[in-house]
Parts: structure tokens; sequence; C-alpha cells
């Protein structure tokens, strides 16, 4: 499912919208993994930060543990992804493909 991606004006607003997610433990850390629309790219630093927090209030809400790591498709098919440093090792060494198998649930963000 290709969500519609987080739309908002200067001040980034979190829309009523489903992801698809993967709940994951990797080495020990639980990462929830969202797949956003490639427009996320396009969006400031500064947006693209304040969506990840309120994905992450919303994961914290769910019940579920973890670091929401927002991962898309650019314009080329590359995927890009927003983890913490120590993440970044981990992401360059998986595909997409191989993230999104891994889809076990969905999170709805109010």
């Amino acid at each position: 499912m290709e969500n519609a991606a987080i739309f908002g004006g200067e001040e980034t607003q979190l829309y009523m919208k489903t992801f698809e997610v993967a709940h994951l433990n990797i080495q020990n850390v639980n990462v929830v993994i969202t797949f956003v629309a490639s427009a996320f790219e396009f969006k400031t630093p500064r947006e693209q930060t304040a969506i990840q927090a309120a994905l992450q209030a919303s994961v914290t809400s769910a019940g579920l543990a973890g670091n929401v790591v927002l991962v898309w498709l650019d314009q080329f098919g590359r995927m890009k992804f927003l983890a913490p440093p120590q993440q970044h090792p981990f992401f360059r060494t998986v595909s997409y493909q191989e993230l999104y198998s891994q889809v076990n649930r969905t999170l709805t963000c109010n």
C-alpha cells in the first residue's frame, strides 16, 4: 500500500494516515520501519524531523517499542532512510524490497 505522504503547510501537520510498518528487532534493537511516499524527500529537514517525531508518538501510543525509521524510494528508485546514526550501517546494506517484505502491521496516525 503506497500511502499518501504526510503533507502540511509551513507547520507540518500529520493528518490521519495509515502506514505499513515493519516492527523488527535488529541485533537486540527494536525498530519500527515506516514506509512513506517519495514526496517525503522534498520536505525540509525540519519538516522531516517533525514528521518522524509525530510518528514516534503514534508508535508509543500504539504500544510498540522502538525507534521510528522512515524509508522511501527516491525518484530514481533508490532507497533513502531517516534513522539514528548508529543504525545507518544496517540500512545501507539492505534493500527496500527486503525491508518491505517484513511488513507485519499497520500504524494509524492521528
